[in-house]
């Protein structure tokens, strides 16, 4: 589907609200910075967590049990998205932005300090998952505000492109957080990457959030949002109003995320098992990999989010999932023959399909709430959805693959969840701006 205006280059650099371009970058790099964190964790819980805070005697079951403070971020997510859900519709996006960054980051500079089971025992993996469940709650309140802040002061029109800084976040995270345990891993001793070399990396986020913080305190609030409030039409309780007034739209949102989620588990997390286990290849070369696909979503989130302005959202993330369900056995026989190249092309494969669904996927769920509910309903669909999706794939993956020794049933998981996504496609909506519109245009005036 066209969009209905079509606007030269000038007259849309016209229309561009000031703050725009300072908003995508903050929005931009507050999220990079932030799932540089999250991304830390995740390689780690694959790579070292196991080793050090879990050391059971039986792989597998280390591999579990890690792998479950994995998913531990995920559940927590919905406990954020409902408290700064509810907080961003009621005083702004930006306070909220602000105490989310510094709760990611602080919880991630304490897990880096935190000893390990041979110094305090249980205690060790007990105060893991608490950190990891303060990251979590974060995550799931920094998601909806940062796709707001993006896309709020952008042109509505064009809210694919414009909403996608935020997911660029994700990727670019996980390209800093790989690229430093890359270098840790092939410039230090296995013992020494084990024993201090991973915690650099965690200790580094210190510097990541000062920076962070520099650019969020110097933002202005959103246009959408000062409207509202010249309004008066600010929810008293948006999470009740969510779940009442819009449970269509929450349902379809949150189905969207499933594929996008279990996909992305699977070329950054499980992909890392199953190539050094199963194909005998170096964690170096997985992380190499898992960069490379990570550079190249750099470009091609902004990139289907913006095609998605010009061609209707909901076929091409539709595409996407279709291309998900047909490419993992695809992915698995690339790979049998162990070769590293065929490993990176098929990650950066996955990762391409992964950003044609994520590129479009923010400007899709915030679409589906009006301008006063959208942080609480946004964040509760990208939250919840998180749950069922990326929290449970690394654990169904191992449980799968340790059950029956083969890929077959994680190539049938995948195609599942892409099914679940088409099914939130066809449950929600195109874009509607004229809500939004009204609200600038009567703030104007």
């Amino acid at each position: 589907m066209t969009t209905p205006h079509q606007a030269t280059p000038a007259a849309a650099k016209k229309k561009l609200p000031p703050g725009a371009l300072k908003a995508y970058i903050a929005s931009l790099t507050g999220t990079s910075l932030e799932y540089y964190d999250f991304a830390i964790y995740s390689v780690a819980s694959a790579l070292v967590f196991p080793k050090i805070f879990f050391p059971v005697g039986d792989e597998f079951v280390g591999l579990l049990l890690s792998f479950s403070t994995f998913a531990v971020g995920y559940l927590a997510r919905p406990i954020g998205g409902i408290l700064f859900g509810r907080l961003g519709d009621r005083i702004g996006r930006k306070h909220v932005l602000v105490t989310t960054l510094l709760m990611i980051g602080i919880a991630t500079v304490l897990i880096g300090a935190l000893p390990d089971y041979t110094v305090i025992g249980i205690a060790a993996p007990i105060i893991l998952v608490l950190l990891r469940l303060a990251q979590g709650i974060g995550v799931g309140g920094e998601w909806g505000g940062a796709v707001l802040l993006s896309s709020e002061f952008g042109d509505a029109h064009k809210r694919g492109f414009w909403s996608s800084a935020a997911q660029i976040g994700p990727p670019a995270g996980n390209l800093m957080a790989n690229g430093v345990l890359a270098v840790l891993a092939a410039t230090l001793s296995t013992e020494a990457f084990l024993s201090w070399g991973w915690r650099v990396a965690f200790l580094a986020s210190a510097v990541l959030v000062v920076f962070g913080l520099l650019i969020r305190l110097k933002l202005d609030e959103t246009p959408v949002f000062k409207a509202i409030l010249a309004h008066g039409e600010q929810p008293k309780a948006p999470i009740k109003e969510v779940f009442t007034k819009e449970p269509r739209a929450l349902v379809a949102a949150a189905l969207s995320r499933v594929g996008p989620d279990v996909l992305y588990s699977l070329f950054t997390v499980f992909v890392a098992v199953y190539a050094t286990k199963e194909l005998g290849m170096t964690t170096s070369n997985v992380l190499a990999a898992i960069l490379i696909g990570s550079a190249f979503q750099l470009v091609l989130i902004p990139a289907a989010g913006a095609l998605t302005d010009r061609i209707n959202r909901r076929l091409v993330y539709g595409i996407a999932a279709v291309g998900t369900a047909v490419y993992g056995p695809l992915f698995f026989l690339m790979v049998q023959g162990k070769s590293v190249l065929m490993l990176t092309l098929g990650v950066v494969i996955g990762l391409a399909l992964h950003a044609f669904m994520y590129g479009p996927q923010a400007a899709y769920i915030t679409e589906q709430f009006p301008p006063r509910l959208r942080y609480a309903g946004s964040s509760l669909a990208y939250t919840l959805a998180g749950v069922i999706g990326g929290a449970i794939a690394p654990l169904v993956f191992t449980a799968l693959y340790a059950a029956s020794g083969s890929w077959l049933l994680i190539a049938v998981y995948l195609a599942v969840a892409s099914v679940v996504t088409v099914v939130g496609l066809a449950l929600g909506r195109d874009p509607q701006t004229e809500e939004e519109e009204r609200l600038l245009q009567d703030a104007r005036a």
